[in-house]
């Protein structure tokens, strides 16, 4: 089964970083966090990969032809034979699609540009820019058994501020600090799509997460797989530096392999 990841967008909010090189490819403990999420599958038997780039995707395509001599020992032999010897070469068993789905795509638009690499397939997908502990292997007999063109991971979120109660007038009645009772599930994508999903996207630009998946939840067609696991985006420079913690600490949650 392929898996699509969205590693198309700007990152304007983590643009420290981010006006350098593509998110997908801001690093956590010296890998992009792409390698991060690409390991998590690989893990679970998952190999075969259809990066969809746009914001200097040049980046990401150097970086995968790069990646052969970044995990190995080179000698560089200038004396008499002027030849580069690779030593203890250790790669991952991926097979890596990389395609330019433009600079300015929204996300429906990058997945319905990759369809023809997908043929009439069941495949997964997942955003570039966040990580998570999920069980990838039980999401997708979940998938199977539930009959459902779209399975989305439904992480659970707790509140991270405090709660207030406001009355008609705008006066603040109550103010209580957040509460486990306060969580919601969220979006958090590791998504298991059938290619009927295709045809849930239309010809105009849009969001898969607007009017694509809001037609699949009214056909009744939208599974959620619930998650109370770790699941972490990297939406701000404060997102990566607890990923960077945690990945330092040696108890990064998402290291399953």
């Amino acid at each position: 089964m392929k898996v699509v990841i969205l590693a198309g967008g700007l990152g304007t909010r983590i643009s420290e970083e981010s006006h350098l090189k593509p998110k997908p490819m801001i690093e956590i403990g010296e890998k992009p966090i792409l390698w991060h999420i690409m390991k998590e599958y690989s893990h679970y038997g998952f190999n075969e990969f259809i990066i969809c780039c746009g914001y200097k995707q040049h980046i990401i395509k150097q970086w995968f032809s790069d990646y052969y001599l970044y995990n190995s020992d080179v000698t560089f032999d200038f004396s008499e034979h002027n030849k580069m010897i690779v030593h203890n070469t250790e790669t991952e068993n991926w097979k890596v699609t990389v395609v330019d789905t433009g600079l300015n795509t929204l996300t429906a638009g990058r997945i319905k540009r990759i369809q023809k690499y997908i043929g009439n397939e069941t495949f997964m997908m997942t955003y570039g820019d966040g990580v998570c502990s999920v069980d990838i292997n039980d999401l997708v007999q979940y998938h199977k058994k539930s009959g459902k063109a779209a399975t989305l991971t439904a992480a659970l979120v707790e509140q991270r501020f405090g709660v207030l109660s406001i009355d008609e007038d705008n006066t603040i009645t109550s103010f209580r600090e957040k509460s486990k009772e306060d969580a919601t599930r969220v979006n958090a994508g590791y998504m298991v799509l059938e290619p009927e999903v295709f045809d849930y996207i239309p010809e105009e630009d849009v969001y898969f997460e607007q009017e694509p998946l809001k037609n699949l939840a009214k056909d009744r067609k939208l599974g959620a797989y619930k998650f109370n696991g770790f699941w972490q985006p990297m939406d701000t420079m404060r997102d990566k530096e607890k990923l960077e913690e945690l990945w330092a600490s040696g108890q990064a949650p998402w290291k399953v392999w």
